[in-house]
């Protein structure tokens, strides 16, 4: 099983593809999807699109797991994320793969046991149960690893059982 992991965002969009092999998770690859403020929405929207659909032709995922928005205070800025999370999904759906996603405290608490747990702690534990060598920064690129992990063990991959 190989699931893309994303943590949407105008400005930066995380991405992360974990796979499972004999019960291990084992990242592939993760990085982030930097926007311009300077450039146009539109503009922004469609290199999000199409590198995320890059992204899905050159690793082939089976399953794309998505954070939810969390809406604050700042109701512009929801709306040109929930923006850039749809060209996400239609790009998802485009290439039929199938979609989950998990609101910000369901991956706290998946990743950390902790719903109140800052981005350093997500990090930490990304870092620790992917064992890798450092934790992912920025911190979309964590958050983007840590929804693939929800995703993963909401589906028991990775149980030896």
């Amino acid at each position: 099983m190989r699931v893309l992991g994303i943590d949407p965002g105008i400005a930066r969009t995380g991405w992360g593809v974990i796979k499972v092999e004999n019960g291990k998770f084992k990242v592939e690859n993760y990085g982030c999807i930097e926007t311009s403020s300077k450039s146009k929405v539109q503009d922004r929207l469609q290199e999000i699109y199409k590198k995320i659909l890059n992204l899905i032709k050159k690793y082939s995922p089976e399953e794309m797991a998505i954070e939810e928005l969390f809406f604050n205070t700042n109701a512009k800025t929801a709306f040109v994320v929930g923006q850039a999370r749809g060209v996400i999904l239609l790009a998802a759906g485009e290439n039929k793969l199938p979609l989950a996603i998990y609101t910000p405290l369901q991956v706290k608490i998946a990743v950390t046991g902790y719903g109140r747990a800052d981005k350093m702690q997500i990090g930490k534990m990304v870092k620790t149960i992917l064992n890798l060598n450092e934790i992912p920064k920025p911190d979309d690129t964590a958050d983007a690893l840590a929804v693939g992990l929800t995703h993963l063990f909401s589906r028991r991959i990775g149980d030896k059982s």
